[in-house]
């Protein structure tokens, strides 16, 4: 169960009325931010990402009822900025994919033309969300890529974690799912709303961090066009990392699943790209 609670905006953004799905003049990005244990780490990610200026950029936090109180965080700071961040408390059916759904469907609701989606962490660098948003003015999902030429890791990263990240990403997942996109892990992405509207969300079923994998394999084998940009991937600042072998493992068999479920998926060509007008690109 989830439930949706913010102080509620002097000028609300309606959803668009373009069936083409594009928005209004000066429509700002929503950036989804799934959390579980960021008390420590919101308000810090939430004041980089309200500065971006000249971006403008609303945040929706899906708290899975984090036990360090991340949820009351961030209703606090959805009521020191109003119409600005949004929350959404989720009691049950929690994990990482069923909190990005439910943040893209009240993004899409609202008709927000570009939709980011990256950890609360600061493993993403919120600095590096005006480059993904110009990105995808020339694409349907801009990623924010560890594996393209000038994409990094963390420096602390030891060989093993480092290969093992290299081998799931380069051979294993895009050799199975014949994939175009060289970092199928990534969780920094932006989204323009057309290609999120044309994957049927509702099929999407995983809810670990192979979500992550399915989203890239369903928009790849449509036809979207994707487009990586190199970042810089740190280790998460504040806390510990929720990425457990178990996890790994996990993540690992379920590409096969992935495989099955979406084998009826054909490539299909490009639709134009809607003129989007107004102050989503960065100058």
């Amino acid at each position: 169960m989830s439930h949706f609670t913010s102080v509620p905006s002097s000028a609300p953004l309606a959803p668009s009325s373009d069936p083409a799905g594009s928005a209004a003049p000066g429509s700002p990005v929503c950036v989804v931010l799934p959390t579980f244990n960021e008390a420590d780490n919101l308000p810090a990610m939430v004041a980089a990402l309200l500065n971006l200026a000249p971006l403008r950029v609303d945040i929706v936090v899906v708290d899975d009822d984090s036990p360090d109180g991340t949820g009351q965080v961030a209703d606090r700071l959805a009521q020191r900025h109003p119409g600005r961040v949004f929350v959404i408390h989720r009691t049950a059916q929690r994990g990482l994919g069923r909190a990005y759904l439910d943040g893209f469907r009240f993004a899409l609701s609202r008709g927000y033309p570009f939709i980011v989606q990256m950890d609360a962490d600061f493993s993403h660098d919120p600095a590096d969300v005006p480059r993904l948003v110009e990105a995808a003015q020339a694409a349907d999902v801009a990623v924010g890529s560890r594996y393209v030429e000038g994409g990094k890791l963390d420096r602390r990263w030891s060989w093993w974690r480092r290969f093992l990240s290299w081998w799931a990403n380069a051979v294993y997942t895009r050799a199975l799912l014949d994939l175009s996109v060289r970092d199928a892990t990534a969780g920094f992405k932006c989204w323009r709303r057309e290609a999120l509207q044309g994957i049927d969300l509702d099929t999407v079923r995983s809810n670990g961090y192979v979500f992550q994998v399915e989203m890239a394999y369903i928009a790849d084998h449509l036809g979207y066009r994707v487009v990586e940009i190199p970042i810089y991937f740190e280790d998460r600042r504040v806390g510990s990392s929720k990425m457990t072998f178990p996890i790994k493992v996990e993540a690992a068999w379920r590409v096969l699943d992935i495989r099955r479920r979406h084998r009826h998926l054909r490539r299909r060509e490009p639709l134009p790209l809607p003129q989007v007008v107004g102050s989503t690109k960065p100058s």
